[in-house]
């Protein structure tokens, strides 16, 4: 029980001070599950980001259900849920009672324009950390910056870039593999 409440106050302390949605809630899982607690691998967790960013619905939930479930199984994926959308879900629900009072508050204004520049060095740190963790290949390089230029200048959707990644890995996986097994 000791352990799925450990879980539950870590996501929950994630989400309770996160702003940002789930890209800027990566970093911090990262930094609580991967480097404070070592409950996981760093290439564990970039694993996990993959198939919660392949999937649909929010990443930082995806996450936190793959996580919770690769520690604990069911019990862990439902307390790292639980608590992650829970402060979530008390904010909405105090800032929907009382949105009519403060919307014109210029300093609940200020607040989130000053979160903004926070919310974009977040993420940026978390891509960092998470390039760290890649096998530096030259076929990840080739797959990194072809999946940036079709994003950014090709204005490809980012699923579909995602997809295609997928599936290009999958055939190159199983081409090393078929190369690696003739050798042998």
């Amino acid at each position: 029980m000791k352990k799925y409440f450990k879980l539950f106050w870590i996501f929950f302390r994630v989400g309770a001070f996160t702003f940002g949605g789930g890209y800027a809630m990566v970093p911090i899982i990262q930094k609580e599950i991967v480097e404070k607690e070592n409950l996981i691998e760093p290439k564990e967790f970039i694993d996990i980001i993959a198939v919660s960013q392949s999937l649909p619905g929010p990443i930082a939930v995806n996450a936190t259900i793959f996580t919770g479930y690769k520690l604990y199984g069911i019990s862990g994926a439902i307390s790292g849920l639980i608590g992650t959308v829970l402060p979530s879900l008390l904010v909405i629900i105090v800032l929907a009672i009382f949105y009519n009072q403060i919307r014109d508050i210029k300093t609940i204004q200020l607040f989130f324009q000053g979160v903004r520049p926070a919310i974009v060095a977040l993420i940026f740190m978390s891509a960092v950390k998470l390039g760290k963790a890649v096998n530096k290949t030259k076929y990840n390089y080739l797959m990194m910056t072809a999946a940036f230029v079709s994003i950014v200048f090709l204005k490809i959707h980012p699923i579909v870039v995602v997809v295609l990644c997928a599936v290009s890995g999958l055939f190159y996986t199983r081409r090393e593999r078929e190369k690696d097994d003739g050798v042998s």
